[in-house]
């Protein structure tokens, strides 16, 4: 007796489980996070509705509740009012436990209402979809267990969990964890593998947070971002318009000193600033820190000055931990080398905070500091300031 109305060899039953989870995880990175947690692309109302459709389904989610949370992270990250930070939560946490964290969330009505703005609100929206979030999984419950009988449980059991695991979880835990950093915003962000293709593209999360409004989230050529080719099928297809891309990094070798267009671009591409002096300074660091273990200074006799620091050049002091920023201290206090090179980024990364001031001023304000940098007697800064100098719009 047939029990379902499709009969398929098992590999058959993988393959289209993966391409119904597939589907969803495209419809998370392109609906929710792209197109309506940061306006990045605008889309037609027939995909739009579709991946509501497609959401509402094999998820529950309401869009109103996912784009206010993820808002807030972006808002709060790694502070104690980020909802799912592995530095506050643990990374155990966030990565099995991730979707709980994000139905607490849920419930707090002062997050829906300051971040939720600007999501559907029309009649199915308020009627079906966000009224009757557990019809949908119902009624995908029925479709697998009709269409392929027994297994059918099994695949939507998989449908169920892949977004909580992979989005909840890997997203944001092992992003904010554990990977390579090509910029160095002002959190823990990492891209976790530079192919974006099990989630879609949102792997690179690191590029992610130091472009937010950007609907492509590859940034180096040797990185694939399998969100943005859809982005641009539906581009072709009249489906979507893409509204921001994150700027590419053109450098002037004539440029021997800053104006206002390398103050612009300085600015613009301020976290790559930050990661390309991290990248300068690293070997640097290393050797002077090695001559201070040598000469058995205090403190700085085991590998953790060494992480220390390596860590403190892709993020703020303030962010390490507090056992990690008193060895810091010990460094800069034995070291005119390193608390030069701490004296001069943070110099640089207070360039972007001062937009009060007049284009002019921050112009000379940079000028100085690459003089400065070039007088420092430190050749990886005399390089770094030379390089700085020759960022062009």
């Amino acid at each position: 007796m047939q029990l379902s109305l499709l009969e398929l060899p098992w590999w058959g039953y993988v393959l289209i489980t993966l391409g119904l989870t597939h589907a969803t995880i495209t419809s998370v990175t392109i609906f929710l996070h792209r197109h309506q947690a940061h306006h990045a692309l605008s889309l037609h109302p027939i995909a739009s509705h579709f991946f509501r459709f497609w959401l509402w389904l094999t998820t529950g989610t309401v869009t109103r509740e996912w784009v206010a949370i993820h808002r807030k992270h972006h808002a709060a990250t790694e502070t104690a009012a980020d909802p799912h930070s592995p530095r506050i939560h643990g990374i155990r946490k966030v990565l099995w436990e991730g979707a709980e964290l994000y139905r607490v969330e849920s419930r707090n009505a002062a997050t829906i209402a300051k971040y939720g703005h600007g999501t559907p609100d029309d009649w199915i929206e308020r009627r079906l979809y966000a009224r009757h979030d557990v019809l949908g999984l119902g009624i995908m419950l029925v479709m697998d267990a009709l269409l392929f009988g027994p297994i059918g449980l099994t695949m939507w059991a998989v449908q169920m969990l892949w977004i909580p695991f992979f989005a909840a979880g890997v997203i944001n835990g092992i992003g904010h964890h554990w990977g390579y950093r090509n910029f160095a915003p002002a959190d823990a962000s990492r891209n976790i593998v530079p192919w974006g293709l099990l989630i879609g593209g949102e792997e690179l999360h690191n590029n992610h947070h130091a472009y937010v409004s950007s609907a492509r989230f590859s940034n180096r050529w040797w990185e694939l971002d399998l969100g943005w080719m859809y982005i641009r099928i539906l581009e072709s297809l009249h489906l979507a318009k893409v509204r921001r891309v994150a700027p590419r990094v053109h450098f002037n070798p004539a440029k021997t000193r800053c104006d206002a267009a390398t103050l612009q671009a300085v600015i613009t591409h301020r976290y790559e600033v930050l990661a390309r002096f991290a990248r300068s300074m690293r070997q640097t660091t290393v050797d002077e820190i090695r001559g201070l273990r040598a000469r058995a200074i205090p403190g700085l006799t085991s590998a953790t000055a060494l992480d220390a620091t390596k860590r403190w050049l892709q993020a703020d002091a303030r962010d390490l931990p507090e056992h990690e920023r008193v060895v810091l201290e010990r460094a800069f206090h034995a070291s005119v080398v390193l608390s030069t090179i701490g004296a001069m980024r943070q110099d640089l990364s207070a360039l972007w905070s001062r937009s009060t001031r007049s284009t002019a001023l921050l112009t000379r304000h940079l000028e100085e500091w690459c003089r400065l940098a070039e007088e420092s007697g430190i050749g990886a800064l005399r390089e770094f300031s030379r390089t700085l100098r020759r960022y062009d719009l």
